[in-house]
């Protein structure tokens, strides 16, 4: 297994085990208690590391979501809290349910270790998310909870070199959308508004700019060598049949 194989590999396990997180009643119960809607409480959650910036600056870097859902997301936290604060509530909740949802699952300890070398030889030039969440201070030092911290870390970082290729193949964020598996349901979901553009003439630029995801994500995953990249596959798929 090649790094570029398993970075694509991964991508799947990854969002999935982050995605069991985000939907979990505990990180929904936060929203609600911050005082915040959904969508405000995803955007400011996830981009709240960066700080007290403008907006604009957090459209830029989530990228995929319309700018302006982005900004009435990021301007009603604003109202009511600081998107620091936001983050880093997100931050112990997530230490939170790693400690609980992962804590029993075999070879934590391995997965640990394999995925922290990884995250440690991301180069984040150009992920100013990624580079904003790996600042943030771990609250809390059981194997589970730096687990979920580690694997939300890859997930920023595929996120983040996915939105670099997509800019480098020449695709805008809603046209990257509109040619991958949701298509427009998908646009609708990321606050695009139509009309919207035809997906035909635009797959295969979205094919390489996932191709050029893969290598990008890869050069961490060359950290590890060849049995040690399986490996990691090989656990991240565990955990995601567990959590699933």
């Amino acid at each position: 297994m090649t790094p570029e194989q398993a970075a694509a590999t991964a991508k799947t396990g990854l969002a999935t085990i982050v995605g069991a997180f985000a939907e979990s009643p505990q990180t929904l119960r936060r929203a609600r208690l911050l005082g915040l809607s959904g969508w405000a409480y995803h955007v400011s959650a996830r981009a709240g590391a960066l700080g007290d910036v403008r907006p604009e600056t957090v459209a830029a870097a989530i990228g995929l979501i319309a700018p302006e859902a982005v900004i009435d997301g990021w301007e009603a936290t604003a109202k009511t809290s600081a998107p620091m604060e936001v983050a880093t509530w997100h931050l112990h909740e997530l230490c939170t349910w790693g400690a609980d949802q992962l804590g029993g699952f075999p070879r934590l300890g391995r997965l640990h270790e394999l995925a922290r070398r990884v995250v440690n030889a991301v180069d984040y030039a150009a992920l100013p998310l990624f580079a904003a969440w790996r600042a943030m201070p771990v609250p809390e030092q059981a194997a589970g909870a730096q687990v979920a911290v580690l694997l939300h870390l890859l997930h920023e970082h595929r996120l983040g070199v996915h939105l670099v290729a997509v800019r480098a193949s020449g695709l805008t964020p809603l046209q990257a959308i509109i040619a991958g598996p949701d298509g427009e349901t998908g646009a609708v979901a990321f606050g695009w508004q139509p009309p919207y553009p035809p997906a035909g003439p635009i797959v295969r630029r979205l094919m390489w700019a996932e191709s050029v995801a893969d290598a990008m994500a890869g050069q961490a995953y060359a950290s590890l060598d060849t049995a040690e990249r399986v490996e990691l596959i090989g656990l991240l798929e565990s955990l995601r049949h567990r959590l699933g």
